[in-house]
């Protein structure tokens, strides 16, 4: 049976999904293939993925996404807010570069991830695990001001994506710093794969703050690879290197019933494919890709 289509969802992909984690290095494909295989695969839309990767100068990206007939969804920054005022100037003087870039493609999304507490290659442990409650203040009271400052310099609504090796992980870190920031100013990027990866439950969180939602990214983790990840406490590279982020519909979530509660939330939303895989053959991409979004038309998208 044909599912009803998701007249609310967009999706799209991104450099991720392509085995690129960095603005440069020799074993990612060049970013005209990647234009090209995204567009080849079946989707309209993409991300900016590491600032540098794609090209800076706003021209010549809206010609290459034009030509291609891709459009922008978000730009990505990282950030160590918790770390307090002192950061400030340094956080936004590279923000700021990235959210002009992310504006004049037309995007409308600032995807800010928080900074890892350990070196997701080689697992050298960075800082503390967990945050003080003075540190969770100057988070919430960066976070805010981070997303009034773009609202207001640049039209960009932020959206706070949790991630595996962050402080901002689990569950119970989730809704801590949702509770404490502002609804107007502060909006989530649900990673579905990251959150299963950190034992979160994406339609509790759906169904919980629903309201919170801006923003999803779909991907899934294979749960055999990912017990012995937590066995071993692998850093997140090294993980991902291990399989942790499988293709879909092979691991979990279960991204059609994900959709589904999100298009029930009643407001528009992008829905980014975002397969880690670095580092992955060159080749590997694109039928995964394609494969990907033929699965995500079957779950009505």
């Amino acid at each position: 049976m044909t599912l009803p289509r998701m007249s609310r969802i967009r999706i799209g992909s991104a450099p991720d999904s392509w085995g690129v984690w960095f603005p440069d290095d020799p074993r990612q494909v060049p970013w005209q293939r990647f234009l090209d295989e995204v567009c080849e695969s079946g989707y309209e839309w993409i991300e900016l993925g590491p600032y540098g990767y794609l090209p800076t100068d706003p021209g010549r990206l809206r010609a290459e996404t034009g030509r291609r007939g891709l459009r922008v969804s978000a730009g990505t920054v990282f950030t160590g807010l918790h770390r307090g005022p002192a950061v400030w100037d340094a956080t936004w003087e590279h923000v700021s570069r990235v959210a002009e870039l992310t504006r004049a493609a037309g995007a409308g999304h600032l995807v800010v991830i928080p900074a890892f507490w350990r070196d997701d290659k080689t697992g050298e442990v960075l800082e503390d695990r967990e945050l003080t409650a003075g540190q969770w203040r100057h988070l919430a009271e960066g976070t805010e001001r981070l997303g009034r400052e773009l609202r207001e310099r640049h039209g960009l609504r932020i959206v706070v994506h949790p991630h595996a090796d962050t402080h901002v992980d689990t569950e119970e870190n989730v809704a801590r710093l949702l509770d404490a920031t502002d609804p107007d100013l502060v909006s989530l990027c649900l990673d579905t794969g990251h959150y299963a990866y950190c034992g979160g439950d994406s339609l509790k969180l759906i169904e919980t703050y629903g309201e919170r939602i801006g923003y999803l990214h779909l991907k899934q983790v294979d749960p055999g690879v990912l017990a012995a990840v937590r066995a071993e406490d692998l850093p997140f590279g090294p993980a991902v290197a291990r399989g942790v982020m499988c293709e879909p519909p092979t691991g979990t979530p279960d991204l059609a019933p994900v959709l589904d509660a999100a298009q029930q939330l009643g407001v528009e939303l992008f829905a980014i494919v975002e397969q880690d895989m670095y580092p992955c053959p060159p080749e590997q991409p694109l039928p995964i890709a394609r494969r990907t979004r033929q699965y995500l038309r079957g779950c009505g998208a």
